[in-house]
């Protein structure tokens, strides 16, 4: 009897753990196997220490083949040209198809750095940490910046929806320039689209807000709010700052001779465009059991999946997808599919979460919102020395995990850790 395939389309934070959770959750009653963009495993919270050559490449990567050769999961690195949901069925880059009885979507997005002029560090003029071969790059010219020191500007254009990042990037900046010396001759210029700082794309969580202005203040970081980039040249970024009308009240040319910035997100390719699947940007429609409306065989988890903004904003900002939401997206989805396979409905739900550590090279800020999307059972947020060393012993946590192939959930006991069970649970 051929057994029925479950397909994991992408090989990132979720695609790698929803991978080792379903294979558990399923056994010998389906086939898993993943399909990914390369061989190798990134842990993609760590590109802002790259970028300042606090990683190396090397540490932070993972060869997948024999991770999943031991967990029995199926693999291929070629990567897919395109979804053909209609006729069960994923395209490899190859030419060559896979039949699937089940497809999971946990590709991430696409970097629309094209849809500003002179954005990204391919043909553009500014750096990005979205990818380990960006922060690399980044990291040259972080050096060049450190032997000729001079204006900085970092953060997130319209339509990002992930900002932590960009907060993490500009404080980690700062922590280094000013362990060399030289942070005296690099003003620095925080832009973003966000309507105040600390606004994360979520309303703000606890006092986000006050906590990020006052390290941006103590840090002498000058910021712009409700920016949109109009464009970049070559070490000359204008940037429109919008009133809550809408209307543009100020253009700021920014000189720079180092620049950051987070781009908007869109779905990839392989399913952009396609009818019923996605919404107009390309992202992953999802009921609450993450399965798709038109086609229920498709289940999609992280970045991919289609969140409306939090409200409405001058400036469009999107909403971010956390590694509390996407793990237990990737736990309602084994759940869900194991229910499928036994001939049950599925029933479970995720719990869209979130908890971030923002770290900033010499302290940082952490935060909890449950649910992610306000009105909020749990509201909180905290800084301190302790958030660099908690983030340092995640990577290493995060990392053994996915070398291992475990399937564990760990952000809720990170939660309860940071903030005790009592006052979560309240």
């Amino acid at each position: 009897m051929v057994q029925p395939r479950i397909i994991v389309l992408g090989a990132g934070l979720g695609g790698a753990i929803a991978a080792f959770e379903i294979k558990e959750a399923v056994g010998s009653k389906a086939e898993v196997m993943v399909v990914s963009q390369g061989e190798t495993f990134h842990f993609v919270p760590s590109n802002p220490w790259v970028a300042v050559g606090w990683r190396k490449r090397k540490a932070i990567e993972v060869a997948l083949p024999p991770v999943m050769a031991r967990k029995k999961v199926g693999f291929t690195g070629v990567g897919a040209r395109r979804v053909h949901p209609a006729e069960n069925r994923v395209e490899l880059n190859g030419g060559q198809s896979l039949a699937y009885d089940y497809l999971v979507i946990a590709t991430g997005p696409e970097l629309a750095f094209d849809e500003i002029e002179g954005l990204g560090p391919h043909g553009g003029f500014t750096q990005s940490v979205c990818h380990v071969e960006h922060a690399e790059r980044a990291a040259e010219a972080f050096e060049r910046l450190a032997a000729h020191p001079g204006p900085v500007v970092v953060g997130a254009v319209q339509g990002a929806s992930c900002y932590g990042p960009a907060y993490e990037f500009a404080m980690i900046l700062d922590t280094e320039l000013r362990r060399r010396r030289v942070r005296d001759g690099t003003p620095m210029t925080f832009v973003t689209a966000e309507p105040y700082v600390g606004h994360l794309g979520l309303d703000g969580v606890g006092d986000t807000k006050g906590l990020l202005e006052s390290e941006m203040r103590n840090r002498h970081i000058a910021f712009i709010t409700n920016a949109r980039v109009a464009r970049v040249e070559d070490g000359l970024m204008t940037v429109e700052e919008v009133g809550d009308d809408g209307a543009v009240r100020t253009t700021h040319q920014l000189p720079f001779a180092y620049s950051m910035m987070l781009p908007a997100f869109r779905g990839v390719p392989a399913v952009f465009g396609i009818e019923g699947l996605t919404n107009p940007r390309g992202f992953i429609l999802a009921d609450r059991h993450q399965r798709n409306p038109t086609f229920p065989n498709v289940f999609s988890l992280g970045v991919c999946v289609a969140i409306p903004p939090v409200g409405k904003t001058p400036v469009p900002v999107g909403v971010p997808k956390t590694g509390f939401m996407i793990e237990s997206m990737v736990t309602a989805i084994a759940e869900n599919l194991k229910a499928l396979l036994e001939g049950r409905a599925p029933t479970h739900e995720a719990t869209w979460n979130a908890i971030c550590l923002a770290d900033f090279g010499d302290g940082g800020v952490a935060f909890i919102a449950q649910p992610q999307i306000p009105p909020r059972n749990v509201n909180w947020s905290a800084v301190g020395g302790w958030v660099h060393l908690a983030k340092i012993g995640f990577e290493k946590y995060f990392l053994g995990k996915i070398r291992r192939g475990e399937s564990a959930p760990f952000y809720e006991k990170m939660a309860l850790d940071l903030i005790g069970a009592r006052k979560l649970k309240a």
